[in-house]
């Protein structure tokens, strides 16, 4: 059966994010390569993944043919050239929950909001402001299952 996952800020080529972020990689080449290796070692072709928002500074295009997964792509600040939607409500048995890049951008969302943008801003699950942050930093570099995001809600809420 299809998994659903999610991921954001991957920033594929861009130098300067190393820095920016703190990441733990010496050069853009090692950050690309261990960012698809933890891709490819957890997406399958059939599953879904919810990619919310900068993938690359280069070439989206060409990272997108790459990756596998039927990838849903929400457009961060940084995407260029590629089919891309801005923000999108997911249906699931919690409720809906809105994906989008900018959590600002969900500020008048009164329900759960998925997000990126943010970076190493934590925690990864605010339970009080009802935001999950999946900017790679935050989440281990790697997609995130959404069954996991949605048992940790439903522990948390009990």
């Amino acid at each position: 059966m299809p998994n659903s996952w999610l991921i954001s800020d991957t920033h594929l080529d861009h130098k300067n994010i190393i820095r920016y972020c703190n990441r733990p990689f010496p050069t853009t080449k090692i950050m690309n390569n261990t960012i698809i290796h933890l891709w490819y070692d957890t997406v399958m072709p059939k599953d879904t993944v919810y990619f919310l928002g900068d993938l690359s500074m280069g070439n989206t295009r060409q990272w997108l043919n790459q990756l596998p997964g039927e990838i849903v792509f929400i457009k961060g600040n940084h995407d260029q050239g590629v089919p891309t939607i801005a923000s999108k409500v997911l249906p699931t048995e919690l409720g809906d929950i809105f994906l989008v890049h900018n959590p600002y951008d969900a500020s008048d969302w009164p329900g759960w909001a998925i997000h990126g943008h943010v970076h190493n801003r934590r925690p990864f699950i605010d339970f009080n402001q009802k935001r999950i942050n999946v900017s790679v930093e935050v989440i281990g570099y790697k997609p995130v299952n959404l069954d996991i995001i949605l048992d940790i809600i439903k522990r948390g809420c009990s």
